[in-house]
């Protein structure tokens, strides 16, 4: 089975390293780096903190509004996704990355895993807790941290 992790934020980076071992164990990993936090050289150093490998494919997304960074994302992802083909996709919390990794996956035909389904921050003007609606509407597979996480659902 293949699963392809879609990170691009420094927190995403975080909850990455809690699955990467275990599915690299027992799954066809492959991670895709969308590059939202613009730098791979900085990216560069929480990988190698964190002890996970370094990205089979890096986007290099970069700044940009909202709009243009999800879209990015939706578009460079769609290629690997397809190259790649995997299993289900898994994206984490609540970045433009996520938002885009999960449309591109979706659009494309391939299931999503949400890892942080559910969390609500219950303030619309936020543009996380729309990415995080979204994402959790159009998911699989959801993951939900907590209790709370977990009713809101």
């Amino acid at each position: 089975m293949k699963v392809a992790s879609i990170v691009g934020a420094r927190p995403n980076y975080v909850k990455l390293a809690a699955v990467h071992e275990a599915f690299s164990k027992v799954f066809d990993h492959v991670v895709v780096d969308t590059g939202q936090h613009y730098d791979y050289e900085m990216n560069k150093v929480f990988y190698d903190q964190l002890e996970i490998p370094e990205p089979h494919y890096f986007l290099g997304v970069g700044s940009g509004s909202h709009g243009y960074q999800v879209g990015e994302v939706i578009k460079r992802a769609e290629e690997v996704l397809h190259r790649e083909k995997p299993d289900i996709v898994v994206v984490y919390g609540d970045t433009n990355s996520a938002l885009g990794g999960a449309l591109a996956a979706v659009k494309a035909g391939f299931r999503v895993a949400h890892v942080e389904a559910g969390l609500r921050s219950f303030d619309m003007n936020m543009p996380e807790e729309t990415n995080r609606r979204i994402i959790d509407h159009i998911s699989t597979l959801l993951f939900a941290p907590t209790k709370t996480a977990l009713s809101n659902l």
